[in-house]
């Protein structure tokens, strides 16, 4: 099972790249145009119409799941970087290391903490003081 995650993640990343790039781009233009050119030629019908959707259907439907391991991916590693960001800052708040793996109410009242921290440093901004480090997150 490993080595298929594997497999899969590499093909994922290189589909990626392959469906993102202008050729691959150009190439689907071209099959469209020469869909919908073809389309007299076949008197449009009902097979000629069934081509295109099913065609399009199947590319979708995989490319979700290329996608979305993708996507995946990106996240864990920008995570991973913003965690170690935190913990390699002093005076950062270690607690919101693995934030992401705390319930929504436990991220909502941590939200509420920063929000009031925020509000606190625009109403100093407006009073002609400086925001950068003068606040701290009370509970």
């Amino acid at each position: 099972m490993k080595s298929f995650n594997i497999f899969f993640s590499r093909l994922a990343k290189s589909a990626s790249c392959a469906v993102g790039s202008p050729t691959t781009f150009i190439l689907a233009l071209f099959v469209v145009l020469t869909w919908g050119i073809s389309g007299p030629i076949f008197n449009f019908s009902d097979t000629w119409q069934l081509v295109i959707n099913t065609g399009t259907t199947i590319i979708t439907f995989l490319m979700v799941f290329l996608i979305q391991n993708t996507q995946n991916r990106d996240s864990a590693a920008i995570q991973i970087k913003l965690d170690e960001l935190i913990r390699a800052m002093e005076g950062a708040h270690n607690a919101l290391l693995d934030l992401e793996e705390l319930s929504q109410q436990d991220i909502d009242a941590i939200r509420k903490k920063y929000e009031h921290l925020a509000q606190t440093a625009r109403e100093a901004i407006r009073k002609g003081d400086v925001d950068t480090g003068r606040y701290e997150l009370k509970d």
